[in-house]
């Protein structure tokens, strides 16, 4: 069935790329519906909670980064770890205009949806809802199409940056009805509809979670929709309620209708923009991206945009699959961080009750999963798009300036404290020290500063500013088990959140070398060695502490503790990126630490459908046993990657989990992103050309002494020797030919 989706969707791509007199290679291999359903890969299934076998990605069609995702609905809640669209799911209940984040456990929000209907009239969702088969069914990053049987109609969409297209049409006679539905869970927010211009527009409030939860986010997801056609009849309804008005506000499953007459073959063209300023800004978004373009030029437009991002990366292999799962891998890292402004550059201050802000110059983002994304997602931004990395910089630091703190995770333009950690400030000397520098560093620094060094006051506190338990790690230099962090989402997790704060602190030390604060550069390297507080020599990991120095009883290594963030004390063990020889020789040196490496994959202990061990299987590098990492990495490469819809072996969350796989089948790896240096090992593929922004060419060969050669002999770089397992960012971008030789 994948197959014929497959071909049936290259011939639309070649026929509509056309346009443009371009023919598409690369994004013929996304598989959008990759993640969509529960994961089938091998080492999944001894996961019990199977809420965490679900990649929660989305059949997003969009271009890379864009404000606004469109994908078919076949959930219709906004509610928290509920995706849109679920492939297994029977029931189509309209096309949403998403803001879901890709991969998540998080929200959609600002939402809303299009329904075509035949026939009579239907305002519920148990009398609109149509049954359809993926036999009709077609998915790129640039359009979407299926077939409603019940209504006999063939639904296609396709998107710009802030903008969507869709055209319905008939697949016989008969009256046909166009629902528009804000998809607010509290019965909020409006809408209205002009029969005379053919035009509906409104807006569904956003809502805060994971700090503030309930409270207005200060912003609203506004569209405002043009039909190409004239409305037969129109009006509003509540549930199953119709009236023959043009608005309505504030009620439960509110929506707008349209009605038209069809004959065979006839289609309804809908133009649709979005905004969080305004409808006037979305009307502004789509007068200036769609202007008079047909359906068809869009989807080439779009097309020929992933063709550009996607060529970034070239792969020449033999094997279709594993093209599939790369560049299926790349569209996933390419949705997030979300572009948040208007084409006039205006967007909702961050935390800003209901403030507009306008940028003076290039673009503001968010929806930042900082957790997780700092660790490969953002790493992969700055290596292909350095421009894109300045400007989640630049945003970064708005967002600090505007709401007083610098956000820890900054979601729906608001402050959450979602997760653990302090990673913007290891984001933003990650990129400082990448040469990516067009924004306001000073400013930056202070803000990075006050997270590092201050307790906010108790309400800003409340609000989600500054760094969780701050107090206590800055007088103990640990966080000990009697706080128990009340005030988060996540609570307690205390060694979880020193070994992370000592990573922020290591960044933060970089930072203020660079710019000249030594005081401060002495103060946090000590602190960046905190991570020792809380290694317990005599079980030979990290464990939970109180404050008079006692280790938590009872230890269970392989068990989900208190103290830590979603993973184990083995697992956690391993996270201490900036500084692993200090952490070798705590462990009793590198022979123990092999042996201790070893146990997570004998055991059985590595899960790599989360974040915390994605760093683990590349420490192999620094003993005396590297060709492990390129043992562990190949292993996982096949075993937690697939195609089809259950490829994701979990959370994808935000892209972070495709971007582990395009960094590890490449070759190299990020263990520590503020460094600039990638861990080595053995890429997937037979030969992979890397195109820079500044113009440079990175060729990576592979050399197999025979088929079965699967470790490093040697890798040279432009006809030097690599030494010490590693490559650096400057060494990369410079270009050249990268040569990896495997023996036996």
């Amino acid at each position: 069935m994948m197959q014929i989706c497959t071909a049936l969707l290259l011939v639309l791509i070649l026929d509509s790329a056309t346009v443009l007199g371009q023919t598409p290679k690369l994004s013929k291999y996304v598989q959008p519906f990759s993640g969509t359903s529960p994961s089938t890969t091998p080492a999944s299934q001894h996961i019990e909670d199977k809420t965490e076998r679900l990649a929660n990605t989305i059949p997003a069609v969009a271009p890379p980064f864009a404000m606004t995702q469109w994908t078919p609905q076949t959930q219709l809640s906004e509610k928290k770890c509920l995706a849109p669209f679920y492939y297994n799911d029977k029931t189509i209940y309209g096309f949403r205009g998403s803001h879901w984040i890709s991969g998540s456990c998080t929200q959609d929000y600002g939402s809303f949806t299009i329904m075509p209907v035949a026939g009579k009239l239907k305002t519920t969702p148990l009398t609109y809802g149509a049954a359809y088969t993926h036999d009709e069914e077609v998915s790129s990053p640039s359009y979407y199409r299926v077939n409603l049987p019940k209504y006999n109609l063939k639904v296609e969409m396709t998107a710009t940056l802030r903008c969507g297209v869709m055209k319905i049409t008939a697949l016989k006679a008969d009256s046909v009805y166009v629902l528009v539905t804000p998809n607010s869970d509290q019965a909020k927010g409006a809408i209205d509809i002009n029969s005379k211009t053919g035009e509906i527009s409104g807006y569904n409030p956003v809502h805060r979670i994971y700090q503030g939860t309930g409270q207005a986010a200060g912003f609203n997801g506004y569209f405002f929709i043009r039909i190409k056609r004239q409305f037969e009849n129109s009006g509003v309804f509540t549930e199953d309620k119709v009236y023959q008005s043009a608005s309505i506000q504030n009620k439960k499953d509110l929506g707008a209708y349209a009605g038209f007459k069809l004959r065979k073959g006839e289609t309804i063209l809908l133009y649709s923009g979005t905004s969080f300023t305004s409808v006037a800004s979305a009307k502004l978004n789509l007068e200036a991206e769609v202007k008079n373009m047909t359906f068809e030029q869009v989807v080439s437009t779009t097309t020929l945009a992933w063709e550009k991002s996607l060529s970034q990366i070239a792969l020449t292999d033999k094997n279709e699959r594993k093209k599939r799962i790369f560049y299926t891998a790349l569209y996933h890292a390419q949705q997030h961080p979300r572009l948040f402004n208007d084409v006039d550059g205006a967007y909702p201050a961050f935390s800003g009750n209901y403030q507009i802000k306008k940028m003076d110059k290039g673009d503001y983002y968010d929806d930042f999963s900082m957790w997780d994304i700092y660790r490969a997602q953002l790493p992969l931004v700055e290596l292909l798009k350095p421009d894109l990395a300045n400007a989640y910089a630049k945003s970064i630091i708005l967002k600090g300036t505007q709401g007083g703190w610098l956000p820890i995770f900054p979601c729906w333009n608001s402050y959450t404290v979602a997760m653990i950690g302090d990673h913007s400030t290891a984001f933003l000397a990650s990129v400082y020290h990448k040469g990516i520098r067009d924004y306001d560093i000073v400013e930056g620094y202070r803000l990075m500063r006050q997270n590092a060094f201050v307790m906010p006051d108790s309400a800003d506190y409340l609000d989600g500013k500054g760094r969780r338990g701050i107090d206590s790690y800055l007088k103990y230099g640990y966080i000990p088990m009697e706080d128990s962090i009340p005030n988060a989402f996540h609570k307690k997790e205390q060694v979880s959140r020193t070994l992370e704060y000592a990573y922020d602190d290591y960044a933060l030390a970089t930072l203020a070398k660079d710019l000249g604060n030594t005081d401060d550069y002495l103060t946090l390297m000590k602190r960046a060695g905190n991570y020792k507080n809380v290694f317990d020599k005599f079980v030979g990991m990290v464990r939970g502490r109180y404050i008079d120095g006692k280790w938590y009883h009872p230890f269970n290594a392989d068990r989900r503790e208190p103290y830590i963030t979603e993973g184990t004390p083995r697992q956690y063990t391993f996270y201490v990126p900036h500084d692993i020889p200090g952490l070798i020789e705590i462990m009793g040196g590198a022979k123990k630490f092999e042996k201790e490496l070893d146990s997570i994959f004998t055991k059985k202990e590595y899960w790599h459908g989360n974040e915390p061990g994605h760093q683990i299987p590349f420490l192999y590098n620094y003993t005396s046993s590297p060709w492990k990492t390129q043992l562990q990495v190949a292993k996982i490469l096949e075993e937690e990657y697939s195609d089809g819809p259950g490829g994701l072996s979990g959370n994808d969350d935000a892209g972070q989990m495709s971007a582990w796989y395009i960094f590890a089948s490449i070759g190299f790896y990020p263990v520590d992103p503020v460094s600039g240096n990638y861990q080595l090992t053995a890429p997937h593929f037979k030969q992979i050309d890397i195109t820079f922004k500044n113009g440079k060419i990175l060729n990576i060969e592979t050399i197999q002494e025979n088929n079965k050669a699967q470790f490093i002999s040697k890798v040279m770089l432009n006809g030097e020797v690599l030494k010490d397992n590693q490559i650096s960012y400057r060494q990369l971008t410079s270009g050249g030919k990268l040569t990896f030789y495997l023996r036996n």
